[in-house]
């Protein structure tokens, strides 16, 4: 699957005259609890010539492509990625923290990601990854039963944002971590429910422990109310312009 998911990104660079900076896998995969029937999610960052930019008319800032075989390929432009940078989204946190990259421009990343850091905000963050969980939640039936991939759709975003809350910074975008905000009961329970994906369609209904229900729906009220005492953050965007003026003069052809 790698060597395909390369030749696609090469074809995309030759066909739409640009440049891919940085390619990752996002998803359960890159979460590391992927399922059987997981599709390969892959993301990338692009950058055209100056020509591009330099236009009175509203320019597509994205790139989709029709899921086949379980391939998964999305690209952001750069200037839409430090956009969304400067509003503290959190998708480009955590597609600069995935442990499957398959392509990148040295430096790209760990500049990128230096980058980041000066637009965290732990509001933004933590409201969004809570209204993930939330939603995810309201899925369970009366009998406490919920597929096994909206649980995990509860689970990593309520402790990515008990992580910001906690820890006040960008939330680590795969489980291991995360799972170190949990007692040492429930991390056992929830380790054993990743072995468990490993060989279960995402589908599949699972009951959640009466422990485990319990210490979500305390954690969400409990975080639910501490995002609403944090202030809103204010951020310098001259700092975002910089590093694309920059990536435009490195990549222009």
């Amino acid at each position: 699957m790698k060597t395909r998911i390369l030749n696609q990104l090469q074809e995309i660079e030759n066909t739409h005259q640009l440049r891919i900076l940085f390619a990752c896998e996002s998803g359960s995969r890159g979460w590391q609890f992927p399922s059987p029937d997981s599709d390969f999610d892959v993301r990338f960052i692009y950058v055209r010539s100056a020509d591009f930019y330099l236009s009175v008319a509203e320019k597509q800032d994205h790139l989709g492509f029709p899921i086949n075989d379980e391939l998964d390929i999305y690209g952001w432009d750069l200037k839409k990625v430090l956009q969304l940078t400067g509003k503290s989204n959190t998708t480009p946190f955590e597609w600069l923290q995935s442990p499957i990259v398959y392509r990148e421009v040295e430096g790209f990343r760990s500049n990128l990601w230096a980058l980041s850091q000066h637009f965290f905000s732990q509001r933004i963050n933590a409201h969004h990854y809570l209204g993930i969980g939330k939603a995810a939640l309201s899925t369970m039936a009366n009998n406490n039963e919920i597929s096994i991939k909206k649980l995990f759709y509860v689970l990593r975003p309520l402790l990515a944002a008990k992580w910001c809350l906690e820890k006040k910074g960008i939330a680590p975008m795969t489980i291991d971590p995360l799972l170190e905000l949990m007692p040492q009961n429930l991390q056992d329970i929830v380790k054993d429910l990743v072995i468990f994906k490993t060989t279960a369609v995402e589908a599949l209904a699972v009951k959640i422990d009466e422990d485990l229900k319990n210490w979500i729906e305390r954690e969400l009220e409990l975080c639910s109310k501490a995002v609403k005492t944090i202030e809103k953050a204010k951020f310098d965007f001259a700092l975002l312009d910089t590093f694309f003026l920059k990536m435009i003069k490195a990549y222009d052809n």
